[in-house]
């Protein structure tokens, strides 16, 4: 055991090294941001480090390679009351068909209540209301090629919405998972986000105007079109490692993990995390998230988790607590049903 947690920390520092010098950030430059919020109550109380770990169906958000090692079907719904009264929420389905590999669905909501509608003459507000929501709904396959190398995809439709305007675009996902079998250590990697370019558009840009103020006696309400720029989707890479240290000694089982982030519109970052398991039916869990990122409001995560089998089904229920900093906290719940 000793050995083990002295050679995770080794490649923990390795990891960590070369991140702590970045300081580049693009914060605010790419659509669809509602993608980079984390999903599922285990993988936020270990702090995000969830690459290498992912083994259920909230692999298709994190690495849709870890479908392939799910036994028979389940299903997932997590519920996320995130910052300003937003819902988040998130449903998954994986079934494995045995030699064809795994399939499954996903869905992702944010949504909001209605708000009302401002303008420079009536700041106050209008009385009108509208909607505002982003989505995304995905169909995932994973496979394991062999008894340790498992490869995953996963294939995104987006959709974000404001008042009578739109944006969609399509999106692609690919993640591989390694069992290394030297000590339990599992290597994983996902690219996630990699896709078409969002543009707003719809009938709130239908507008009128005056092209030419300058001349006198002009038709000051032509009709025109307002064309906004297109955006980038949050591109996302992780590796991580992970190793269980304890591997069922007394009836328990310790997982420590980390992983690297290099996204596209923010600078580089860790997370750390830790799951405590007693009896494969309760868990603790403790991470750290955005290790060595600037001007970042999170950081320390917690959770638990209880497992039980009924009639042959298993049922998982997981509870998470981020700190936000000024922000104040996030909490997260998740609930899994295995058959």
């Amino acid at each position: 055991m000793k050995r083990s947690v002295m050679l995770f920390a080794v490649i923990l520092l390795v990891v960590s090294l070369p991140l702590s010098a970045q300081n580049v950030t693009k914060v605010g430059t790419t659509a669809a941001g509602f993608l980079n919020i984390d999903v599922g109550a285990r993988a936020i109380g270990m702090g995000g480090a969830y690459v290498s770990v992912s083994d259920d169906a909230m692999s298709m958000y994190w690495n849709a390679a870890g479908i392939a090692r799910i036994q028979g079907a389940q299903a997932v719904f997590t519920h996320n009351k995130w910052l300003a009264d937003i819902a988040y929420n998130y449903a998954g389905f994986a079934m494995n068909l045995g030699n064809v590999g795994t399939l499954g669905v996903n869905a992702q909501f944010m949504t909001m209540d209605k708000m009302e509608r401002t303008t420079i003459m009536e700041p106050d507000g209008t009385g009108e209301l509208f909607n505002a929501g982003s989505y995304a709904f995905g169909l995932a396959y994973g496979r394991n090629l062999t008894d340790r190398f498992s490869i995953g995809f996963n294939f995104k439709y987006l959709r974000e919405e404001i008042y009578h305007s739109n944006a969609s675009g399509i999106a692609f996902d690919i993640g591989t998972l390694f069992d290394t079998q030297y000590n339990g250590l599992k290597i994983g990697m996902s690219i996630t986000n990699y896709g078409t370019k969002m543009q707003m558009s719809g009938r709130d840009m239908l507008i009128q105007t005056d092209i030419d103020p300058s001349i006198s006696g002009n038709n000051h309400n032509i009709n025109a079109n307002l064309s906004t720029d297109q955006f980038d989707l949050p591109l996302m890479f992780r590796v991580g490692l992970s190793m269980d240290v304890l591997k069922g000694i007394g009836n328990s089982n310790l997982i420590l993990a980390v992983d690297a982030l290099h996204p596209n519109d923010d600078v580089e970052s860790v997370n750390l995390g830790a799951e405590y398991v007693y009896g494969k039916m309760f868990a603790l869990r403790g991470g750290y998230k955005t290790l060595f990122a600037r001007d970042s409001e999170q950081g320390i995560c917690f959770g638990a988790g209880f497992h039980w089998n009924v009639s042959g089904m298993k049922l998982m229920i997981d509870y998470a607590y981020q700190d936000f900093g000024v922000l104040k906290e996030i909490q997260m719940f998740s609930v899994a049903l295995g058959f």
